[in-house]
């Protein structure tokens, strides 16, 4: 009898002490991040004065690569200074954002990409959220007008690159460049903008997904009739295979397009690729994935930062929306990825070419020469700054 009491106060104890740990491991010093993060954006600012080029990524060898004002990573430098100045209330981070977005002012004509969401709408949305400037307000419509442009009714998708060995293509990370369109109707009063966005969504939904919510990269259409020709997986290790940052956009575009309609078909889809995520055997417990859920390198292979940031950013958001118990098991997996992007293996505090985040995966079957792999990127840097404006106001 005395064992089984002894035995039933170790197990008390232990459980005790392991929750402690947990909430220790998790806790996430908001104070020093914001100030980590600031400060190597503000040597990013004092040492890279040519606002022509954006600092994107680093090189093989370690050096810093940029982009021009075309490239779709553009608009993440200038929206994370957007970012930082929220968080720090410092100007000095509004007049270098400014400088940066006014850089890209011309990209609101481009009708090349249907990255503009990226490249336009994150930088000048914060810039009309803290300034509300009327100049902003109609970079971002125009943005919207020249996206716009890319929709085929006969498809009824947007069309997401131009290269010659696909027909009409659609890749998942377009369903981030739909907040623009959303925006822009709120804007005008012209619902036209969010139709498009609608449209895409919902053929997202119906073409892009698996029987178990994992997502294909890259859905081909026939431009005529909008038949599907085939469904591949570009970034991944192979067509079937669920590529990490893939089902990070997917989670996140589909959280903003309840948002923005509170239509329950896309806040359910969300909830299945949340699913997907944190029920999956080859997903971390430390809550950073690797570049691609079925890379049978696993666990010897490289985790993507940029993925868990925007995994992060999403269920932050994401909670709002869900009861209880799915709201909680969001916030405490959105608070551990947080948590281990906020440590040292991760969290840049001097080098790393001034980006905050470590250890992205850009394009893995590129190679290292140009797939930007096991590096620091720009979205990275971006998602995880947004991620922990989020999270800093469930602390109030």
């Amino acid at each position: 009898m005395m064992n089984n009491i002894k035995k039933g106060i170790i197990i008390v104890v232990s459980g005790l002490l392991l929750n402690q740990t947990t909430k220790a491991q998790n806790k996430i010093d908001l104070k020093e991040v914001i100030k980590t993060t600031s400060t190597q954006y503000a040597r990013a600012v004092n040492e890279y004065k040519d606002s022509t080029r954006f600092p994107r990524s680093t090189k093989p060898d370690g050096t810093l690569r940029t982009v021009k004002s075309d490239d779709w990573c553009s608009g993440f430098f200038p929206a994370s200074l957007w970012l930082l100045y929220d968080l720090t209330k410092d100007d000095f981070y509004k007049k270098a954002a400014i400088k940066w977005s006014v850089a890209l002012e011309k990209e609101q004509y481009n009708t090349t990409t249907h990255d503009l969401g990226f490249m336009m709408y994150l930088p000048f949305g914060a810039g009309l959220n803290d300034t509300k400037s009327e100049a902003y307000k109609q970079i971002i419509i125009q943005s919207a007008k020249s996206l716009a442009t890319r929709f085929h009714p006969n498809v009824g998708v947007i069309k997401s690159w131009d290269y010659k060995q696909y027909t009409y293509p659609v890749i998942i990370d377009n369903m981030m460049n739909l907040e623009l369109l959303f925006e822009a109707s709120k804007l005008t009063g012209d619902d036209t903008y969010k139709q498009i966005a609608i449209k895409h969504a919902d053929h997202d939904m119906e073409n892009h997904f698996r029987k178990d919510f994992s997502s294909y990269h890259v859905v081909d259409y026939d431009s005529l009739t909008g038949k599907v020709l085939r469904k591949i997986t570009n970034q991944g290790f192979a067509d079937e295979s669920a590529w990490a940052r893939g089902q990070a956009w997917g989670l996140y575009g589909f959280t903003v397009m309840y948002r923005y309609t509170h239509d329950k078909k896309y806040l359910d889809l969300a909830n299945h690729i949340a699913d997907f995520i944190l029920n999956n055997p080859n997903y971390p417990k430390d809550g950073i994935p690797y570049w691609d859920f079925n890379d049978p390198k696993i666990p010897d292979t490289y985790r993507d930062a940029s993925a868990g940031a925007v995994m992060a950013s999403a269920l932050l958001e994401l909670k709002n929306y869900v009861g209880k118990e799915q709201k909680e098991r969001y916030y405490k997996q959105a608070e551990k990825i947080l948590s281990t992007l906020s440590t040292p293996e991760y969290l840049a505090s001097s080098g790393n070419c001034n980006f905050i985040i470590k250890h992205c995966v850009g394009n893995w079957p590129k190679g290292k020469a140009t797939g930007e792999i096991d590096v620091p990127i720009n979205y990275g840097d971006y998602y995880y700054l947004e991620a922990i404006m989020r999270y800093k106001k469930t602390k109030k």
